[in-house]
């Protein structure tokens, strides 16, 4: 159970650090490039999410990410 805890916790970092990169990248295009419209930028979040349930899913079921083994699981 404490493995499980373990790994939704790095989860839960990987993915504050995949928000934040993507954040990033879409205030960077809209500032610096061509702003995008709301419809894709609220596209692009979904997308985000979705693989980010699909990980923890895969987490929570004792499996890896992506073949990445997270700290605590074995």
């Amino acid at each position: 159970m404490l493995a499980i805890a373990i790994a939704v916790c790095w989860f839960l970092i990987g993915l504050i650090i995949l928000a934040g990169v993507v954040y990033l990248a879409i205030w960077v295009i809209n500032t610096f490039v061509y702003p995008i419209p709301a419809k894709v930028v609220q596209g692009v979040w979904v997308i985000v999410m979705l693989l980010a349930l699909i990980a923890l899913l895969t987490i929570v079921a004792g499996g890896g990410v992506g073949g990445l083994h997270l700290p605590g699981l074995r």
